[in-house]
């Protein structure tokens, strides 16, 4: 049989809300603990800028103090004017980045102010990491030298030629991260992988087994994601024939990204039982969460805010589940709520479910309200993952346990068999950067997802 959906209420697809709680409905909390709570927060927070500022200072100060002292060493007098002026210059622009998200003076520049944001961030881990691989050659050179010192008839312990390596020692290491970054930048972040999964499902009819879903997330179009980049993401999908596309948040980063830019090259995916998607932080942030929907319907997609929707394939259905972004612990603004709250009228109980949910710390509630399956992006994969030995040094690991890839919870049994039953996650490492333009290790994901018989 030929897959179809079918928009009619009456019929197949239906998309619904869940019913809310009035206000006067909903119950109060503890002011006396929500007042501890809002205060400790606070605390937190401030002691953590602190030593994130403390940090930033010291890095900042080696390298300008550096940058000095070699310009320095120039024999010209009017060339070493020219570049300390630049220096201080590049030492004001970097003040001001850093000083943003208080005076948000570069944020309302527009796209120069964004372009200078992002190398700042760039040049700031950077500039961090080439710090610490310099001062660890230092720290090497230092117990290098205490043991030389012990050694039985060492009058004199000092080696030029040790301290030679240790100096070529220091550059090398030094020079590594910009290295790296500079590889990350040109090249890591625009190539994109096609990652082929099968996910198993959870009582999955036969009908449905081999059904086949594109995903594509976290877009973040910009200065560093431009149209033709996501028409080439587009084009990549719709090579791969899937039966359902979908597209799992952050269309944007900012204020003024182009929304309707980025949905229009998305509108260009192809997929029998349609294309699919919800909203992510970064349209929190932009405040264009119902343009995003409106938009998406003008082109024909389907955006689900706290919706459902019954779709056929081969004479099966599935119930398909879209939530805005799930503010936890790490999301700045309003207070926190339940993860999934009001959604239990969502889920279905005699076909499968599938739930888009940007944030995939929601999988713990999706596995508990027995969704079969969710697919979320949101940590880009941490976008820069470092080896060492046999462990990855990953930053998403600060916001989430699930980085990238597949991941399984069990799930209550409820009215089904009594054997156990596995609720799965698939979190899609995202096409786009955020913070600084650069991956290592990490490379952009088209997913397909082929659904299988658990």
């Amino acid at each position: 049989m030929r897959c179809c959906v079918r928009r009619s209420t009456s019929r197949l697809v239906r998309l619904r809300a869940p019913a809310r709680l009035e206000p006067s409905q909903r119950l109060p909390a503890s002011n006396i603990t929500g007042i501890i709570g809002v205060r400790t927060l606070i605390i937190v927070r401030i002691l953590l800028i602190g030593l994130f500022l403390c940090l930033i200072y010291c890095v900042q100060r080696f390298w300008f103090l550096r940058a000095w002292t070699g310009i320095g060493a120039l024999s010209s007098t009017s060339l070493q004017a020219v570049l300390r002026s630049a220096l201080i210059g590049l030492a004001a622009l970097l003040v001001l980045a850093i000083l943003n998200p208080f005076l948000r003076i570069l944020s309302h520049v527009g796209g120069g102010g964004r372009t200078v944001l992002t190398l700042a961030s760039l040049w700031l881990i950077t500039s961090l990491f080439a710090f610490l691989a310099v001062k660890a050659v230092g720290g090497i050179e230092l117990i290098a030298d205490v043991v030389s010192r012990l050694r039985p008839g060492s009058a004199n312990n000092f080696s030029p030629s040790r301290r030679t390596f240790f100096q070529y020692a220091a550059v090398l290491a030094g020079s590594a991260p910009f290295a790296a970054a500079t590889y990350g930048f040109a090249s890591g972040r625009l190539r994109y992988t096609i990652e082929r999964v099968d996910v198993p499902v959870a009582n999955l009819p036969r009908e449905l087994d081999g059904l086949r879903i594109a995903q594509l997330s976290d877009i973040h179009i910009g200065a560093y994601m431009t149209p033709p980049e996501i028409a080439r993401a587009v084009g990549m999908a719709n090579d791969l024939n899937a039966d359902l596309a979908v597209v799992t948040g952050d269309f944007v980063s900012s204020r003024g990204d182009p929304l309707e830019a980025c949905i229009d090259e998305l509108s260009r995916l192809k997929a029998p039982l349609g294309v699919w998607g919800c909203n992510g932080n970064h349209e929190i942030y932009a405040g264009v969460e119902a343009e995003a929907a409106r938009l998406f319907h003008q082109k024909g997609m389907h955006l689900l805010r706290a919706r459902n929707a019954v779709i056929e394939h081969n004479g099966a259905r599935f119930n398909l589940i879209g939530v805005d972004y799930q503010r936890d612990h790490m999301t700045p603004g309003a207070p926190t709520g339940p993860m999934l709250e009001d959604i239990e009228s969502l889920v279905r109980r005699d076909i499968p479910n599938i739930l888009l949910s940007h944030n995939p710390n929601s999988f713990r509630r999706a596995a508990e309200l027995g969704i079969e399956l969710s697919l979320a992006g949101h940590t880009h994969g941490g976008q820069v993952k470092v080896e060492i030995v046999d462990h990855d040094v990953n930053p998403a690991r600060l916001i989430t346990p699930f980085i990238a890839g597949l991941y399984h919870l069990p799930m209550p049994n409820g009215n089904r068999p009594v054997f156990p039953q596995k609720a799965s996650l698939y979190v899609n490492r995202g096409l786009g950067t955020i913070g600084f333009p650069v991956r290592l290790g990490v490379p952009p994901e088209i997913t397909l997802l082929t659904l299988r018989r658990a």
